[in-house]
């Protein structure tokens, strides 16, 4: 199975099924010398671990993360990173029935053209529980982006057609709520909706938006590996995720050159934009304005709600799915967003350490 392998330079491959014996990620290109600790790693994984509220998978798992390799007193080594969390609560006989047909929503049909065959236990390498790797190894790629002054933050903007007022943002209620929302008016909103449609056998889905500041100019190649292609990668293969967007996005279609083209001005000495409807990136390349892009996540394909479906035998039928699910993903998925956008940043930034030769020289000769 390919398409486990994310990055150039600052690389990482993920291993592991949601009810196999355990998930983990291993990191390759991480510079020597990085203060790491298992904490600095489990803290992102609290973020997304399940059992956390009514509106998450009543899953309980600890999501405890060993480091194996790679970090010696504290420091990383230079050598690969290998992360391993266990799973000890899997109830693998909740799926047995489903190993006869195919979810809607679900990836359990196109699993079985592919490969003939298919780990059915909460959907394998399918399961939103592939994205401990992600999120432990992009713990580490922010603390390094951190060191250089670049903060990443991620939120809930949307979740059922429910959108946050900006003008009651506060990204400190982001973490005082199950929703992950930085306004408690469309928090406790959503929470109405939510369980409304939880006591329905139904889901929500939603849309999280993700700001970086402090990113210097020039990041991101200017071809295929522009810093926009590769963040949409990254984004776009999180599981649930089935639209991404930067700036002002789709916006754009029904505006004008003269009203999206963000003017450049002189603040303080320095060259800036007066809008930044481009989301913080040209050409391919960051500007030093702030990045802004967000990401559409669907509703929790998982429902106990009457579903049409096919079993393996051509016969069409009726299923309710059992089991233990997220009623919506959108809260847990916020970090793993997080994550792959440090992922992302954090390979190019690396990348573009020999995009210059005068560079080069004042690295090695000063």
């Amino acid at each position: 199975m390919a398409g486990s392998t994310f990055g150039n330079i600052f690389k990482i491959s993920t291993w592991g099924e949601s009810h196999g014996e355990a998930l983990g990620v291993v990191i390759d290109g991480c510079p020597a010398g990085l203060k790491l600790e298992a904490k600095d790693i489990q803290d992102f994984l609290n973020r997304r671990k399940p059992g956390t509220s009514k509106f998450t998978t009543p899953r309980k798992e600890d999501d405890e993360v060993s480091i194996l390799s790679g970090v010696f007193e504290g420091k990383t080594t230079g050598s690969p990173i290998s992360l391993v969390v266990f799973n000890k609560q899997q109830r693998s006989a909740d799926y047995s029935e489903i190993a006869s047909y195919y979810r809607p929503g679900h990836a359990d049909f196109t699993f079985d053209m592919k490969y003939g065959f298919r780990d059915y236990r909460g959907g394998g390498r399918s399961s939103g529980r592939e994205t401990i790797g992600r999120v432990a190894a992009g713990a580490i790629a922010i603390k390094i982006l951190e060191s250089l002054g670049i903060k990443i933050d991620a939120y809930a903007k949307e979740i059922g057609g429910i959108s946050i007022d900006y003008n009651n943002f506060d990204l400190k209620e982001r973490d005082k709520n199950p929703f992950n929302m930085p306004d408690s008016k469309a928090a406790s909103e959503v929470e109405e909706l939510a369980s409304e449609k939880r006591a329905e056998g139904d889901s929500l889905g939603g849309v999280i938006e993700c700001q970086i500041k402090g990113v210097m100019p020039g990041i991101g190649e200017t071809v295929f590996d522009k810093l926009d292609a590769r963040l949409a990668q990254a984004i776009m293969s999180i599981g649930a995720c089935k639209g991404f967007e930067i700036g002002k996005g789709f916006e754009v279609a029904s505006m004008f050159g003269s009203t999206n083209n963000d003017a450049f001005s002189i603040k303080d000495g320095k060259i800036t934009k007066e809008t930044n409807n481009a989301g913080g990136i040209l050409g391919g390349m960051s500007d030093g304005s702030d990045i802004i892009f967000r990401a559409a996540f669907k509703p929790t394909p998982s429902i106990s709600k009457m579903q049409n479906t096919v079993n393996k035998s051509n016969e069409e039928i009726e299923v309710s799915i059992k089991g233990r699910h997220d009623p919506l993903v959108v809260p847990r998925a916020v970090v793993v967003v997080e994550a792959m956008a440090a992922l992302s940043l954090v390979d190019l930034i690396f990348t573009n350490m020999t995009a210059r030769m005068d560079k080069i020289v004042d690295f090695y000769k000063n």
